[in-house]
């Protein structure tokens, strides 16, 4: 039998809600605040959330993808963002995209990333990019969502399984933020070196 939603337990984010409207837009008011550096800032709290993943499972990969459209996308492998069936039979995905991340978002001085600047969570990266798209690998199904600005704009969508779990996190960051630079931004070179149970390749997809 499935269980009622409202006992789920929030850990990571609040389930409650799946969009978190005045979030979102506060993000959006202040891109210098929450993405210091620009589009490596992002990119490094999408690989933190893979670094998660990987120190729970004790190692893990993810694939980098620098794209000529200025997107980037990272590929992990880890167990899939949680996603579970309610009371009604509604397939849930925790909002993780479109809500504020409780252990970080309102206590920035919970953890840094490598830039030395505050983790905020994944909504900052949802909110500050034109587009993304979230695909999500799980043992009991697979499925993907496009947010434009942090606002989803398809529904949950199922995908064919292909024996894989993990999940595939594309984005294009505002103009704004990819024109961003400042000391903040990170050489790729260290990335590999900057979680050390998260093995990371780059691919540099940018002079095709």
């Amino acid at each position: 039998m499935d269980v009622s939603r409202a006992s789920w337990v929030n850990t990571t984010h609040d389930w409650s809600g799946a969009v978190d409207a005045d979030h979102l837009a506060h993000i959006r008011r202040s891109p210098v605040e929450f993405s210091p550096g620009g589009a490596w800032h992002l990119l490094l709290e999408v690989l933190a959330y893979a670094a998660d993943e990987a120190s729970g499972r004790r190692g893990g990969n993810c694939v980098v993808v620098l794209h000529p459209d200025g997107s980037v996308s990272v590929r992990d492998d880890g167990r899939g963002t949680d996603t579970r069936v309610d009371e009604h039979g509604r397939t849930v995905k925790k909002p993780v995209m479109a809500t504020k991340d409780l252990r970080f978002f309102d206590f920035p001085e919970a953890e840094a990333l490598p830039d030395g600047r505050p983790r905020r969570g994944m909504s900052v990266v949802a909110a500050l990019s034109e587009w993304l798209v979230h695909t999500n690998r799980r043992l009991d199904g697979a499925w993907t969502q496009r947010y434009e600005h942090g606002v989803p704009v398809t529904g949950l969508e199922p995908v064919d399984a292909d024996g894989t779990t993990g999940t595939l996190v594309h984005f294009r960051p505002d103009g704004p933020v990819r024109s961003m630079t400042g000391p903040a931004a990170v050489d790729l070179s260290a990335l590999a070196g900057a979680w050390a149970q998260l093995e990371v390749r780059v691919d540099d997809r940018r002079g095709d």
